[in-house]
Parts: C-alpha cells; sequence; structure tokens
C-alpha cells in the first residue's frame, strides 16, 4: 500500500512540476495524442477565444490560425503511425501553442522513419535559405509541377508556413532508436501588427 501512495504523490508531483514549466515557457496549450480534424477544430477555436480576450490584431490571428492547421494537418499526413501504440489512420504526436509579448510559437512533435530525415532536413534548409519571394515562386512551382508524395503535397506544408510567417523553420531531430526519430518543429508568428 505504501509504494501504491508513494507513486501516487510522484504522479501528482509530475503535474505541479509540468504546470510550472508551461508556466515558465509560456505555454497556453498542450496536447498529445491522435490529430484528427475535430481535434484541429477544438484547438483553433480555443486560440481563437484567447486571442480575442488578449486583443490580437485580426492579421495575427488569420496566421496563428493557418500555421496551426498546416502543422496539425503534418502530423495528420505525415507522423509515422507503424510506431504508435494505437492502430490509427491519423497521426499521433504532440502540439503545443506558447506566446509572450512579441509572438506566438506553434510546435509540433512527430515520430519518423530515420530514413525519411535526410530528404527533410534537406527540404527545410532549401526552404528556411529563400526570401519571401524566392519561397512564393518555389510555392507556385510545386502547385504547378503537381508533384506530390503518397502522403501528401511535397513540402507544400513547410513552405506555406514559411511564407505566411516570414520566419525560418526551426526544428530538430531526437533520434529514439536505429529506425525511428522525434521530429520537433516550431513556427514563430510575430504578434505586432507591422509584422510582414
Amino acid at each position: 500500500m505504501d509504494k501504491i501512495l508513494k507513486d501516487s504523490k510522484k504522479s501528482l508531483e509530475f503535474v505541479y512540476d509540468f504546470y510550472l514549466k508551461m508556466k515558465k515557457n509560456n505555454i497556453n496549450l498542450a496536447y498529445e495524442g491522435e490529430i484528427t480534424h475535430q481535434i484541429t477544430k477544438a484547438f483553433t477555436s480555443l486560440t481563437e477565444n484567447n486571442m480575442i480576450r488578449d486583443e490580437d490584431y485580426s492579421s495575427v490571428q488569420k496566421k496563428v490560425f493557418h500555421v496551426m492547421v498546416e502543422c496539425l494537418q503534418n502530423i495528420s499526413k505525415h507522423a509515422d503511425n507503424q510506431f504508435n501504440f494505437v492502430s490509427s489512420k491519423d497521426g499521433r504526436g504532440i502540439f503545443l501553442v506558447s506566446k509572450d509579448e512579441a509572438e506566438y510559437n506553434v510546435t509540433t512533435g512527430n515520430v519518423v522513419k530515420n530514413e525519411k530525415i535526410d530528404e527533410l532536413n534537406k527540404m527545410l534548409e532549401h526552404i528556411n535559405q529563400l526570401d519571401r519571394v524566392n519561397l512564393n515562386i518555389l510555392y507556385k512551382q510545386k502547385i504547378k509541377e503537381g508533384r506530390l508524395s503518397e502522403k501528401g503535397g511535397a513540402g507544400l506544408g513547410f513552405i506555406d508556413i514559411a511564407r505566411k510567417t516570414g520566419q525560418k523553420l526551426v526544428y530538430s531531430f531526437v533520434k529514439i532508436d536505429e529506425e525511428k526519430s522525434f521530429f520537433v518543429l516550431t513556427s514563430t508568428i510575430s504578434r505586432l501588427k507591422d509584422a510582414k
């Protein structure tokens, strides 16, 4: 019985530690699990209410919604489900929204096969090297070519996030084992009125 109480207490302490870390990092929304259309709608609705309360500019709200949807669709389409504990046609991952006085950050994480990392890294590095004009050219070119992968649009979501935010994509691959890694992506949206 003492072990059960001790484990319960540790679990409760973890919740408080997690709460403190969320506050310290200005995280307003945190989710781990299956990403579905319904989940996406719920997140955008919650975020909309917060942005209205905080009186964010409508241009900022639109960018945040756009980035959230693109990031959630990325998980839904591209997470490697064979590594998930729950069998599902939808992807599983982690989703965080944080904000401070100057910006919003939308962070996603999901499991990917190690064999996909080189291609993903190359694509993201290429996107990060382009200015807004060249991002628009690349975006139109990809649509015109119609080059799609088996799961969706040849990096269009990443290109579109970079176009809309005007910021570099910050990302990392954390190795889990020889087969898979955890892909983390953060997109930043300025809360300032004159942000491009």
